[in-house]
């Protein structure tokens, strides 16, 4: 049985075929912003009416006919989704404009407009880029994504179909609490994520970096000095070079935990209200969210039992006994004592162990997902959201 995945590659485009890359991307991020503006006149576009407005404005327009019209397509079928998506998550907003300094190009290709020769990759109006193959594809790509990160390298993601690899037998079961002095508590210290503070290793010489584009940015509507664009640079690799540590560490810690445990039970911890603490700085070092993504994607594909737990009441419950404590632990405190059975430890690894059972009386997984359509009604439009099986919250069964 296969599985679809990305494999993504290096792009080596020269001089005119950035410039195409980025002419393109100029049409479809006016075709979007066009899409977004619509929506807020009041008209819901959905993708049959933005195919009738990208017939119209290609009809009457050179410039948009100088593109690639499968490209467009796709860019107003990805609003059309955001769109779609955002009146069933409750509380997401609507789609933005994407403006030009604040958004990286990205553009979408199905099977009619790239083609693969040569070990090149051909696009629409006779543009060619030169790969680098790092390994080869499993199969015949479906769509691929074009697209250039902070650094201003592009990259081509390919969608393919691979056969799903056999995981290694495992029997045992293990608990992940998420934290910021160590990202991961586990109920086996063997298997523990530490901070590792790959960002604050480079913050002094980002603020440098940081201070020196500053004082060489020069007023508005003024070209930008070779000084501002070079200090900018060297800026963003730094700090693409911490993310990319932290990347690496969460697939590494991740791999070892899936292959030696049949059951994963993690919290189902969203840190976004510690960025609004004066944690912050250290909670986005520490990427809890990326590491528990990469976490239950890669048990699920292995086949393992994760399990979502919620985290309310878990750091005050008793692993041993199940006793609730009655007042709230504060965050100096970092000893769970229980005053029913005596039992004492690390205020982590007690909330581990803690989510491991409460886990093991569950049978809710996020392998299990089933998107089953809830409606509900607000402000005076029924909307559908897909609902994940988790495990209800302590004392709320």
């Amino acid at each position: 049985m296969g599985e679809t995945v990305r494999y993504t590659y290096r792009l080596r485009p020269g001089a005119t075929a950035e410039a195409a890359l980025l002419a393109e991307w100029g049409r479809c991020r006016w075709l979007w912003n066009e899409a977004v503006h619509q929506q807020r006149s009041g008209c819901r576009p959905t993708f049959g009416r933005l195919s009738k407005l990208l017939t119209e404005a290609r009809a009457g327009s050179s410039w948009l006919r100088a593109g690639s019209q499968v490209v467009q397509q796709q860019t107003l079928r990805t609003y059309a989704l955001a769109l779609q998506h955002s009146f069933r998550v409750k509380g997401r907003g609507w789609p933005r404009p994407k403006r030009r300094k604040d958004t990286l190009p990205s553009l979408e290709y199905t099977t009619r407009g790239f083609s693969i020769r040569d070990h090149r990759l051909r696009l629409p109006g006779g543009v060619t880029i030169p790969v680098v193959w790092s390994r080869e594809l499993p199969s015949d790509p479906t769509s691929v994504r074009v697209y250039q990160d902070t650094l201003g390298h592009w990259y081509a993601s390919f969608v393919v179909r691979r056969d799903t690899a056999s995981a290694p037998e495992a029997r045992g079961a293990i608990g992940v609490d998420w934290g910021v002095t160590t990202t991961a508590t586990t109920t086996d210290p063997a298997y523990d994520l530490p901070y590792l503070g790959h960002r604050k290793r480079c913050a002094a010489e980002l603020a440098k970096l940081q201070r020196r584009t500053a004082r060489r940015r020069r007023a508005k509507g003024v070209k930008p000095s070779n000084g501002y664009l070079r200090a900018k640079r060297q800026a963003a690799k730094v700090a693409k070079k911490a993310a990319r540590q932290n990347t690496h560490d969460a697939r590494i810690w991740a791999k070892k935990v899936v292959d030696n445990h049949a059951i994963i039970a993690v919290e189902d911890f969203t840190p976004k209200f510690l960025t609004k603490s004066r944690m912050a700085r250290k909670v986005a070092d520490a990427t809890i969210g990326a590491a528990k993504r990469e976490l239950v994607e890669r048990g699920r594909r292995a086949g393992r039992k994760v399990v979502l737990v919620p985290p309310a009441y878990t750091t005050m419950t008793c692993s041993q006994c199940g006793t609730r404590a009655k007042g709230r632990l504060g965050l100096g405190v970092r000893v769970f004592r229980c005053d029913t059975c005596g039992h004492t430890a690390c205020r982590d690894r007690n909330a581990a162990r803690t989510i491991l059972a409460t886990a093991e009386r569950g049978r809710a997984g996020a392998d299990d997902v089933r998107h089953a359509i809830t409606s509900f009604r607000e402000g005076g439009r029924v909307r559908s959201e897909p609902e994940i099986p988790r495990l209800p919250a302590m004392g709320k069964r």
